[in-house]
């Protein structure tokens, strides 16, 4: 699973929780129009992933999960959160859970990627960013908290 990147593990939930829900004839509790709310959350979340991309397109810094980090980014939404895309991500596919009807198994689905990035992902990229970055990098986690 070590290679497996975020946006793939996103993509396989987003198919995977429908196809959860309609096999185990999951009950919905977010029904039309209340569901459509689930709507905001993934364009809110994918904003938010789609920021912390960009300010790192812009910084011209690596940003795949398993490559040496080669810059240190506290600016833009990284002021705010360490990890904007995996927040955005988890933003998203809440809303998702909520947009497909809300069916209680959807949120283990939200609940798995949240604690596979926090787990995973998260604590593989900040023992890289420790190693590389040093004092620098204890200061701004220091700073700025994992998640909001």
């Amino acid at each position: 699973m070590k290679k497996l990147l975020p946006p793939i593990l996103l993509f396989l939930f987003v198919i995977l929780m429908p196809l959860v829900c309609w096999l185990t004839a999951a009950p919905h509790f977010i029904n039309y129009p209340f569901n459509l709310l689930g709507l905001v959350a993934v364009v809110l979340g994918f904003a938010l992933a789609k920021s912390g991309s960009t300010i790192f397109a812009q910084e011209e810094t690596n940003i795949m999960t398993f490559n040496k980090p080669d810059k240190l980014v506290e600016i833009g939404v990284f002021q705010y959160t360490r990890n904007p895309m995996y927040l955005g991500f988890v933003i998203a596919l809440l809303g998702y859970a909520v947009l497909i009807g809300g069916a209680p198994v959807s949120f283990l689905f939200v609940i798995a990627f949240l604690l596979i990035a926090d787990r995973w992902y998260i604590r593989f990229e900040e023992k890289m960013m420790e190693q590389t970055f040093g004092n620098a990098y204890l200061r701004y986690r220091g700073r700025v908290r994992r998640w909001l």
